[in-house]
């Protein structure tokens, strides 16, 4: 079996992780223009394009045209944005089944919300469940639409899994839920008994929230998974998104 030939723009990528590692280089940053780049790593500025458009898409950069101290590649952190776009494209392909990526949630939602209520009481911790109330409380108006819903309930249980203080779980939960949101959208714009399902969603929310703020873990936890399989069972099998989750 023979190797794969190494890509020029490989050493751009491993000097910036170095440079990260190192902290020559941190979070607000801007890079050097493509010319400098270029003639630091012996490569091509063509081979630096492409090495910012993929770091673009992994979340680690953001770049922009134009002139002035906004513009170029700046050094942004937001994992969960890349590890989405990657989750949904092999989904796409059927390499990821969606049922498997509802599975893990259950996983990683159950310990994050059985860990949260045990944690002791900090001023973070009542931040963010100050913010999961309100995306509570906007998830009862009257008058909502679906797809309002759909967003404020994906929102409610990132901010949940926050609780548990683990930024890797947070942002595997971002990126679960980022990568099936279409399919959970898909769903629940056909569903003709959608009334009854969001009210059923609205009491499980309510409990789920209540558990975790009284410091129930075990109760949070069950009901989480309550909650993710009894919508995951609402969804019709012959549907496209009927392999969904919520």
């Amino acid at each position: 079996m023979t190797d794969q030939p190494r890509r020029s723009y490989d050493l751009l990528l491993e000097n910036i992780e170095a440079d990260l590692r190192s902290g020559a280089i941190s979070l607000g940053d801007q890079l050097p223009g493509e010319r400098t780049l270029a003639e630091t790593y012996g490569i091509s500025r063509a081979s630096v394009r492409e090495g910012i458009r993929i770091l673009d898409a992994m979340g680690v950069l953001r770049s922009s045209s134009g002139s002035g101290p906004k513009s170029g590649a700046i050094i942004i952190s937001e994992p969960s944005a890349g590890l989405s776009s990657a989750l949904r494209l092999h989904m796409a392909s059927s390499r990821l089944p969606v049922a498997d990526i509802v599975q893990t949630r259950v996983l990683l939602e159950t310990w994050a919300a059985a860990t949260a209520a045990a944690r002791p009481p900090s001023k973070a911790a009542d931040e963010a469940l100050g913010r999961a109330a309100a995306l509570l409380e906007a998830m009862d108006a009257p008058d909502i639409q679906r797809e309002a819903f759909h967003h404020l309930d994906a929102q409610f249980h990132v901010e949940l899994s926050s609780l548990a203080g683990n930024a890797v779980i947070e942002t595997m939960m971002a990126s679960l839920s980022g990568a099936i949101s279409g399919y959970v959208k898909n769903a629940v714009d056909v569903m003709e008994d959608w009334p009854a399902v969001m009210k059923h969603l609205q009491h499980q929310h309510h409990g789920i929230y209540d558990a975790v703020a009284s410091g129930r873990g075990e109760d949070a936890a069950r009901l989480l998974r309550e909650h993710i399989e009894w919508f995951y069972a609402q969804i019709p099998p012959e549907d496209p998104a009927g392999t969904a989750g919520k």
